[in-house]
């Protein structure tokens, strides 16, 4: 190889020598016309050398394209001889030449590398093979050229007939080769294949593969064809549309409201489900007129969907030390409650994908069930919504009405999330043991599933439609009792008693909160006005007597409407309410010490009462009237308190069976057994001890101490049993001024619920038998019994 030999060889006189020209990305075959485009020094020089002589060149293919300057190594060595077909200069200094493959060639070596390539080459000779087997292949392939050509739009059809026509099998493959879309090393690879057969077969392959590639891409095309025009379709039936409601005067803005609900749909975090359903809906509304029936009932339907918190959670923030500060702060009293809620609030921290039990706070009226909840829902950083249950007895109520009836709507606890705007509140469902059924379905049914953790992950408003999850909710319900909850839903829920507050503890509450409250209610302040302890003492014994603090609040409330009256027509000095002032502002006491005054009479004793709304005095009154020894009872008593005064009455019988006076008396007279406030029914055992030492006074004339109050079921041995409620009636107790209480023996253990400031100012006597009652409460020396004098 001699690079800077200059006289150079001709290429007429030398036909084994062949000007070479390096290409980049590009295999033209034998057979195939083909532009090419040489801009580099080295390659315009062999062009020109090719055209001043037979018009021959070579085309070898560069191994790297990137390399700028190649050498002979950096070219494959095996290229094809291609005849110039014409040449022309560009003004870019481009040379475009336009080529025709002729033969395959072998360079066996380089003469000269400058100015450009000169190699000497050979040409192969091509191996044909078995000619059965070469006509074979030679037929299919022309068989996938045609399908291919079909499939491929690009490329001209008369191709199809132009390779029918073409008996070498050499050129045919060459021809197929060349429009293949292979890269140029796999085209490079094909050259070099001498053996027909061999390439034959790679050019089978090559094409079916190519044909699964096109026909799957025609597939995908005609698809996307048809969907376009389906929505070209779809797009241009609504511009008419569009302009036919606009004609009728129906369409205008219903484009942007349709805008507008299908940005809330794609907004509303709804789980996929849903959201299919949603735009299914969606997909009637867009087809119907504004004006039809249907459409305002969808419309409504979808806001209702898209404004549900489906995926929006509150974080928690559960900090056990300012929960406690906030219950200390909203309530006064109420230790066991409080310590419940802060173990409740503390499992949920540690365990906050747990299932929190149901909270259920049963007390009389007026204690702060309702605010207690909202103190929990404050101490969380929850949002607080509340469900008043008290009086529902139609189920939809609960679950919702189906779409089909006018004015559908959701349940109650749908409407509460919507409100709430979370899916995680504090939801308080209000007197759920006043829920009621008729034949609209039972209410409290419904809700065994909104309250069971296992099953409200699901939850189905009938106006929905679609599963709700209402299993991040913090559910907490209130009652007045638990007796009328039904048994299943109680056993849901977790019950937590509130009971009556002492004569302390309202005055306290009254100094906190309720006088503070009242002043703001009533455009005051404490500059204003400052009400006394021993006021508010008064309006708490003489004006309220109740379990909660309700009524003494609006009597409160009373007492500075007057003081703003005062204030509002002139603007006097600061006034200080005192007992005086309560007594003239809210005029004679409602109640008084009837204890004594009832009392005072031989036959009437004080017992104690539980009622839903706490603790109360019960007076049971006895007389003998002319008859021959019937027991007559009035007052709307019970079975249970009927069957109490029979049995006290065989008990006194029998206690006084030794004393022929005092068994005269029971035998000729009638005893009427009375118990005051007959409108209001009464039941229940806890009446025995009372009834028993009513008749007892009244066979022996002996009146009952004034201060003593008693409690307990008797037996027909004397015995007697214990009772519930042993809080509230001793709170009662206290409330009314007693001062002695007697309780069953065996309901010691509820002592320690008794508040400490009550147990500290009244004295109790533990019974065992009837015999105890009475040495306290007449004082009397038990009478011998008939069993007793027979011995």
């Amino acid at each position: 190889m001699n690079e800077g030999t200059p006289n150079k060889p001709d290429p007429k006189q030398m036909s084994d020598m062949l000007p070479v020209v390096a290409v980049r990305d590009m295999v033209l075959f034998p057979g195939v016309v083909h532009p090419l485009t040489v801009r580099r020094p080295a390659s315009v020089a062999a062009a020109q050398a090719a055209i001043r002589g037979n018009g021959k060149l070579g085309l070898l293919l560069q191994r790297d394209p990137a390399k700028e300057d190649p050498g002979p190594d950096d070219l494959h060595w095996v290229g094809t001889v291609v005849n110039i077909l014409r040449y022309v200069t560009g003004p870019d200094n481009a040379h475009h030449l336009v080529c025709q493959g002729e033969m395959r060639f072998r360079a066996t070596t380089f003469v000269e590398t400058k100015p450009y390539f000169l190699a000497r080459f050979d040409v192969p000779e091509e191996a044909m093979g078995n000619e059965e087997e070469i006509e074979a292949r030679v037929r299919v392939l022309k068989q996938q050229a045609t399908r291919a050509i079909e499939l491929m739009p690009q490329v001209p059809a008369e191709l199809a007939g132009a390779l029918r026509a073409i008996d070498s099998p050499s050129m045919v493959c060459d021809i197929v080769a060349n429009f293949l879309d292979i890269s140029a090393a796999e085209k490079q690879r094909l050259l070099e294949m001498f053996d027909v057969r061999s390439r034959l077969d790679a050019v089978v392959e090559l094409m079916a593969k190519r044909i699964e590639v096109l026909e799957l891409s025609h597939q995908i095309e005609q698809q996307t064809r048809a969907s376009i025009d389906e929505r070209q379709r779809e797009a241009m039936l609504r511009e008419q549309l569009r302009t036919i409601q606009q004609q009728l005067g129906e369409g205008e803005g219903n484009e942007a409201e349709h805008e507008a609900i299908e940005k809330a749909i794609a907004e509303a975090g709804m789980p996929e489900e849903v959201e299919e359903h949603a735009r299914k809906e969606f997909q009637r509304l867009k087809q119907m007129p504004p004006a039809a029936a249907e459409y305002s009932m969808l419309r409504n339907y979808i806001d209702w969907l898209t404004e549900l918190p489906w995926s929006k959670l509150d974080a928690e923030n559960i900090d056990i030390q300012k929960a406690r500060e906030i219950l200390e702060e909203d309530h006064y009293g109420l230790e066991d409650i409080k310590k419940r809620i802060l173990e409740y609030l503390a499992v949920r921290k540690l365990n906050p994908e747990g299932r929190s039990p149901i909270l259920c706070f049963v007390g009389p009226p007026g204690v702060g069930k309702t605010s207690l909840g909202q103190s929990i829902a404050r101490a969380i950083g929850l949002k607080f919504v509340r469900a008043s249950l008290g009086g529902t007895h139609d189920e939809a109520e609960i679950r919702g009405h189906r779409r089909t009836y006018i004015g559908a709507l959701p349940g109650k606890i749908i409407q509460g999330i919507r409100k709430a705007g979370t899916r995680n509140p504090v939801f308080m469902l209000d007197e759920i043991d006043k829920l009621g059924v008729s034949l609209h379905g039972d209410p409290g049914s419904a809700l065994l599933e909104v309250l069971d953790p296992e099953q409200n992950s699901t939850f189905q408003d009938n106006y929905l439609g679609v599963p709700f999850d209402l299993s991040k909710v913090m559910f907490i319900a209130t009652a007045n009792r638990t007796d009328t909850i039904q048994p299943p839903l109680l056993d849901r829920m977790e019950v937590i008693e509130l009971r009556g507050y002492t004569t302390d503890e309202k005055l306290q509450i009254a100094k906190r909160y309720l006088v503070q409250r009242q002043l703001e209610n009533n455009g005051l302040s404490a500059d204003h006005v400052e009400v006394s302890d021993e006021a508010l003492l008064s309006i708490i014994t003489e004006y309220t007597r109740e379990a909660g603090v309700r009524n003494l609040e609006k009597q409160i409330g009373a007492v500075l409407r007057h003081v703003a009256v005062t204030f509002a027509e002139s603007a006097p000095q600061k006034t200080s309410i005192g007992v005086d002032d309560v007594h003239r502002i809210l005029g004679s006491p409602k109640f008084e010490n009837e204890v004594a005054l009832r009392t005072g009479l031989p036959g009437v004793a004080t017992g104690l009462a539980w009622t839903p709304v706490g603790g109360d005095i019960l007076f049971i009154e006895s007389t003998l009237v002319p008859g021959d020894g019937k027991l007559i009872l009035t007052g709307q008593l019970g079975d249970v308190m009927k069957e109490s005064a029979q049995a006290a009455m065989s008990l006194v019988k029998n206690r006084f069976a030794g004393s022929k006076a005092e068994s005269d008396k029971l035998r000729q007279n009638d005893v009427h057994v009375h118990v005051p406030a007959g409108a209001i029914p009464k039941d229940g055992p806890s009446a025995g001890v009372a009834m028993f030492v009513s008749l007892a006074s009244l066979v022996s004339g002996q009146t009952v101490r004034h201060d003593v109050a008693m409690t307990g079921e008797i037996s027909l041995r004397g015995l007697v049993l214990p009772v519930g409620g042993i809080k509230e009636k001793v709170i009662a107790a206290h409330r009314a001024g007693i001062k002695t209480v007697m309780l069953p023996e065996r309901n010691r253990k509820d002592f320690e619920d008794i508040p400490e400031s009550v147990r500290n100012d009244l004295e109790f006597v533990w019974l065992n038998n009837v015999d105890d009652a009475l040495a306290t409460a007449l004082q009397i020396e038990p009478p011998q019994s008939a069993a007793a004098a027979s011995r």
